[in-house]
């Protein structure tokens, strides 16, 4: 699909959430503090952002093209599942029961993403709560 083709609501979005470099920005810089399953990622701004987001991340088909994407903005540990989905296009949510991400944090780690074995615990921070 190219941008021409989608709707004029993803046109104007995209507009608003591309930076200068024509780049749009992942989640957590969007909004810096956020959970990755925090509601405001299912309504308002936050919930265009992602829609914006999942169709715009097309413009990186390559595994290369996406590590060097997110190593322009490393994300904070509670955000390591999601761009190890984005990376690798996991669907844990197929596997059923739990889905083992340490095989794709120890990649990350290689990566130069150190911060695997502290995922649980920003994502369980007090914080959140």
């Amino acid at each position: 699909m190219t941008d021409e083709s989608l709707p004029a609501w993803y046109q104007d979005a995209l507009k608003s959430f591309v930076n200068k470099e024509g780049v749009l920005p992942p989640p957590w810089i969007f909004s810096e503090n956020a959970h990755p399953s925090s509601l405001q990622w299912r309504m308002g701004a936050g919930e265009t952002y992602m829609m914006v987001f999942f169709e715009w991340w097309a413009n990186f088909p390559t595994e290369a093209q996406r590590i060097a994407y997110f190593q322009k903005w490393p994300p904070p540990p509670r955000w390591y599942a999601w761009m190890s989905d984005f990376i690798w296009d996991l669907k844990p949510w197929e596997a059923g029961g739990e889905f083992n991400y340490q095989p794709y944090f120890d990649r990350l780690k290689n990566l130069g993403f150190p911060d695997g074995d502290r995922y649980q615990a920003d994502l369980d921070d007090e914080q959140w709560r």
